[in-house]
């Protein structure tokens, strides 16, 4: 692999952690919304990550079997969960049903801190990554001097 490909490997990792980060900020920003312009209170969304080829020109693509099997990764879709809630007992709320019942997001705080912190890893995983990629590039230049 060469170190081009390992750095856009490594750059897509960033970029997907990142929009991974902003999701789970958004849950957590809306944990007690309970009305949304889709109407309804607010559903969790989440990434879907998929592997994709990092082939661009001409000769990766036709160059060798390498570049066939290089991917990197990237945001497919974001989905939001479809699963119910639950129910508070708040008659007085605006958004209380006939029974005085309001369906709250369904957003579990610790959940997204968990999601958070993986994130958030993977992210310094993948910076850690890009530094060792850029330390080996600058050691290969200083050898040629």
């Amino acid at each position: 692999m060469d170190f081009f490909s390992a750095l856009r490997i490594a750059t897509t990792g960033l970029s997907v952690q990142r929009t991974r980060m902003n999701l789970t900020s958004s849950n957590l920003a809306n944990v007690e919304t309970t009305r949304t312009a889709e109407g309804g209170p607010y559903k969790r969304r989440t990434a879907v990550v998929g592997a994709v080829p990092l082939s661009e020109t001409f000769e990766e693509v036709f160059g060798d079997a390498l570049h066939d099997k290089t991917h990197g990764a990237e945001v497919i879709s974001i989905s939001a969960d479809v699963g119910q809630g639950r129910l508070v007992y708040d008659p007085s709320h605006p958004d209380a049903n006939g029974d005085g019942y309001v369906e709250m997001p369904n957003v579990n705080p610790i959940n997204e801190m968990v999601d958070m912190l993986t994130a958030s890893r993977a992210y310094e995983a993948n910076v850690t990554a890009v530094k060792a990629i850029k330390s080996m590039a600058q050691n290969a230049l200083d050898i040629a001097e």
